[in-house]
């Protein structure tokens, strides 16, 4: 399978991975090599990599507890100070192995460690395989309120293989489906129609699905690297999918959600709120939320809930000033962006998804 350019960073697939890692392993002028991942993937997955490097550099493990909870600044502290006590320096690279929690922290203490040293992402989630480990967005939460600090530095290369998603559990599978739908919603009809007939599938197609994914993703950010206009678009869903995400995780008495069956609430959301505000016409409105409905399961929402979500939406990396933005669908495969929605329409929204 090809490999795949964005900016300066490169992305391979399947048992490239390995030639195309350990040739920078030799040609890249590294002091030390830090493997920065969390205990779950150290346990399962680790040796998959491990086996297959071939350097002379000293290689070191840096473990974290696994979870969006440890995504905070505190765990940066702690493995700026590792890396620190265990030599490294800015001839020093980091292998990110894990999925969106690992890519997005190893990333930002990478990226500010020394002022910036190399970092590599290996992805063992599909939602890391198709989002977080691409296009250079590293970042931690700030107590509940996600990715509020971070930066935009692309990793030297992605490696991306479906060996690593042998352990995966079924609702991580999930989560990821949800990044690669939107990719569909947002910018391909033709891509989204898989998804309304995805049952069972093998790991050709799977990887075919992961790559294609991958390409759509490479070609927004390529247009338009910082976010400014095109880049946004991959936010669609986010908008009250964040506030929903963070309003569970911090609530105790509310089950959490994962990333994606967040988000996947927040397009059947969004999607109700582009069929009254914009030209989303009913039948892919329907297309929509068929497919989600089909994959995840039904949350319930009481009128508290709502309105605290509504209260997050002010936390919204996209606001200007006090201006809530959304990304809106005119069809499934087109947006428009900087979007503002009046409170009312998206309680509207929320009992049209109760409905469903």
């Amino acid at each position: 399978m090809k490999s795949l350019q964005l900016g300066e960073s490169k992305i391979y697939f399947g048992d490239e991975i390995y030639k195309a890692l350990n040739l920078q392993l030799q040609n890249g002028s590294y002091s030390s090599v830090f493997i920065f991942t969390d205990t779950n993937v150290h346990q399962k997955v680790a040796y998959l990599l491990l086996e297959k490097l071939s350097t002379n550099l000293k290689i070191e493990v840096i473990e974290i507890e696994p979870g969006e909870e440890s995504k905070n600044i505190s765990v940066c502290n702690e493995t700026w100070k590792a890396l620190s006590d265990l030599g490294a320096d800015r001839n020093s690279l980091i292998l990110n192995l894990g999925g969106g929690v690992v890519t997005d922290l190893g990333g930002f203490i990478a990226s500010t460690f020394r002022r910036g040293i190399d970092f590599i992402h290996v992805p063992t989630s599909l939602l890391g395989m198709v989002d977080a480990s691409l296009g250079g967005k590293n970042g931690i939460d700030l107590g509940h309120l996600k990715n509020q600090i971070g930066t935009i530095v692309l990793p030297k290369m992605v490696l991306i293989h479906t060996d690593f998603l042998t352990s995966l559990p079924i609702e991580e599978y999930r989560s990821g489906l949800a990044e690669m739908i939107k990719h569909g919603i947002i910018y391909s009809q033709p891509y989204f129609s898989y998804f309304e007939k995805l049952h069972n599938y093998d790991a050709a197609f799977l990887m075919q699905l992961i790559y294609d994914s991958v390409q759509i993703k490479c070609n927004i950010v390529e247009a338009d690297p910082f976010e400014k206009n095109e880049r946004k678009t991959l936010n669609f869903g986010h908008t009250l999918g964040h506030a929903i995400e963070s309003y569970f995780m911090l609530n105790e008495d509310k089950k959490r959600l994962l990333h994606g069956e967040a988000i996947a609430i927040g397009m059947v959301l969004e999607s109700y709120l582009s069929h009254k505000k914009l030209q989303l016409n009913k039948n892919e409105l329907e297309q929509i939320s068929k497919v989600i409905s089909t994959t995840y399961k039904a949350v319930q929402f009481n009128a508290k809930d709502i309105d605290e979500i509504i209260q997050l939406l002010k936390f919204d990396k996209k606001n200007k000033g006090a201006q809530i933005n959304f990304v809106l669908l005119n069809n499934i495969g087109n947006c428009s962006i900087d979007q503002q929605v009046e409170n009312d329409l998206i309680l509207e929204a929320f009992n049209y998804y109760s409905k469903l």
